[in-house]
């Protein structure tokens, strides 16, 4: 392979994907739809979070890549990870049906794990934490893309509800995403950041629990107590945005179009 071969691929390896453009494009024209009045409202609702969830999950994991790359782990860029295509990642089902779902289901912004880390390429303990923070720090930036305006009056309850509502709720299942990334639980990113600074021996007993930490987690946020206090948390980052969580239970309430 030539020099100038090289450049191509990895020009190419790091090319955005077609397939994300069509989910920016669905994103902005469902936001303009609700913002006029064109057709369905409530449904220009559900596409707007779905659209625009899938897009947040694809700048997630490409944080975890990028941060991988910068670490060591040259192999992110032939794997496809740096296209922001989603179907390049290891396990669509897991990282993105699943997650659809959840939101659909019970308005749980569920976090996904995708991206097949080369760590053994990565050098130095701090790396692998960074690595690992990368892809929740993703979550918080575009919720703050999304809250910041509702909370400075640029966009608000009277110009345009339904956009406010819409956006305060995808908002919200930004930060859920991010606080239960960021729990110490095997299987998640906050384990992923403390794990480096632990014993060999700790890890090792760790291990064989990590496939049921997701579940864990997710069993216990069906009971009502605990799922009462989680959000309670949730509400709490939004309001230091100062942003109502009334607006993402009205966001909500429209995203449920079939209702």
């Amino acid at each position: 392979m030539t020099f100038a071969d090289a450049q191509r691929s990895r020009s190419e390896d790091r090319r955005i994907s077609p397939v994300f453009w069509v989910l920016l494009a669905v994103l902005a024209t469902s936001a303009w739809a609700v913002t006029t009045g064109y057709g369905n409202v409530r449904f220009g609702v559900f596409l707007f979070v779905v659209s625009g969830w899938v897009v947040s999950l694809c700048l997630h994991e490409y944080a975890h890549a990028r941060t991988a790359l910068h670490g060591g782990d040259i192999s992110v860029g032939a794997k496809g990870y740096l296209t922001l295509n989603p179907l390049k990642y290891t396990n669509v089902l897991f990282s993105f049906v699943l997650p659809i779902v959840m939101v659909i289901l019970g308005g749980i912004g569920l976090p996904g794990g995708a991206v097949w880390i080369e760590r053994h390429r990565i050098q130095g303990r701090l790396k692998h934490s960074l690595i690992s923070a990368a892809g929740p720090l993703a979550n918080v930036v575009f919720a703050a893309a999304l809250l910041v305006p509702i909370g400075m009056g640029w966009i608000d309850a009277y110009s345009n509800p339904n956009l406010a509502a819409a956006m305060g709720f995808l908002g919200l299942l930004q930060i859920s995403a991010a606080l239960l990334n960021l729990l110490p639980v095997p299987g998640l990113d906050g384990y992923g950041i403390v794990e480096p600074w632990l014993s060999y021996k700790t890890r090792r007993s760790i291990e064989p629990f990590a496939p049921y930490g997701v579940l864990a987690v997710f069993a216990l946020l069906w009971q009502p107590q605990v799922r009462a206090v989680f959000y309670d948390a949730v509400y709490g980052v939004m309001d230091l945005f100062g942003v109502s969580g009334a607006y993402a239970s009205v966001g909500y309430a429209l995203f449920r179009f079939w209702d």
